[in-house]
């Protein structure tokens, strides 16, 4: 399989549109897209303000996805995001409404502020494409993916996500604040109108299909995914870990380095593809120690301790 030129227009002109709204933060941009390419959701944790809910709308108009988006809250119920039945007096009969999860892109803004509850009615939307409200099974759009955001955990009136809903996120991902340039690039940017309201979409949904059917395509060498579970298994093993990555994790970390590769326009995957990715993909799986938390030991910081450990192979590209 070798990425035809389409699509590598396509990738382009997804990345620089985005990037009309997310102003000098393409790594960000890439790692979002290589999570929709990845069939994989998102977690966006960062402090209020920097870009997280616009990221998502300028995602969803650039794909030519339909768009719906949660607003969580500690009252919020359920049924609100997966849909009810609802009586209709004209029929006499009970009518299904669909909740806001059943859309292509889905934004489930703050979703630490809903109670654990609520929060774990996204996990089998998240893990199976489908939602059962009262015994019925409903299949999810294709393409499928939640975006959620997140106020960091010390932040008064949050709840921190179960392990289980964790897991169920293809990455965790930090936009961060921008430096002086590109503040002031913002600013100009958004001094009469905002660039939100003119993005135009660059592609259609079945588009995005394509571009996750040629990853799926993508060569990866049995070194590499020998790699990728000495990383995940090192996790497992590391001091400053009360409980290291699950197999999903390798999984996605082995489709993430897929569709990474496929960005940078190659028909294999290399060991920097991993490395590029792991942060983003694992870090937020890692559960620490008590004592790691008390010396304000990060995830991150587990995991590259854990990438200066494991030996990078050497990996062959298919026919040689």
């Amino acid at each position: 399989m070798t990425l035809t030129a389409d699509s590598k227009t396509l990738i382009n002109a997804l990345i620089e549109n985005v990037s009309k709204v997310i102003v000098g933060k393409t790594e960000t941009v890439e790692l979002a897209l290589v999570a929709l390419i990845s069939n994989g959701h998102v977690l966006i944790e960062d402090v209020p303000g920097v870009g997280k809910t616009m990221l998502v709308r300028s995602l969803a108009t650039s794909t030519g996805c339909n768009y719906r988006r949660m607003q969580f809250t500690p009252d919020l119920l359920p049924s609100d995001v997966t849909g009810a039945s609802v009586f209709n007096q004209k029929i006499g009969n009970f009518e299904f409404r669909p909740g806001p999860v059943m859309a292509q892109i889905v934004l489930a803004d703050e979703i630490n502020r809903a109670t654990p509850k609520t929060q774990s009615a996204l996990l089998e939307a998240m893990g199976e494409q489908q939602v059962t409200v009262e015994g019925t099974t409903r299949e999810l759009p294709n393409p499928f993916m939640v975006l959620a955001t997140q106020n960091p955990v010390e932040y008064e009136g949050t709840f921190p996500l179960p392990e289980a809903q964790l897991d169920r996120f293809f990455m965790r991902i930090s936009l961060g604040y921008p430096d002086v340039d590109q503040e002031v690039s913002i600013m100009d940017r958004r001094e009469h109108t905002d660039p939100i309201d003119e993005l135009e979409p660059v592609c259609k949904p079945e588009d995005i299909i394509r571009l996750q059917n040629e990853a799926d395509d993508v060569f990866i060498d049995v070194l590499v995914k020998k790699y990728i579970v000495d990383i995940a298994n090192a996790t497992r093993n590391h001091p400053e870990a009360a409980l290291g990555v699950s197999p999903r994790a390798s999984i996605n970390l082995m489709k993430g380095g897929k569709a990474y590769a496929l960005l940078h326009e190659r028909d294999y995957v290399v060991p920097d593809d991993i490395k590029a990715i792991t942060s983003s993909v694992l870090a937020h799986r890692v559960l620490l120690t008590p004592s790691a938390r008390m010396r304000e030991v990060t995830q991150e910081t587990v995991i590259a301790d854990v990438l200066n450990q494991i030996p990078v192979p050497g990996a062959s590209v298919r026919g040689t």
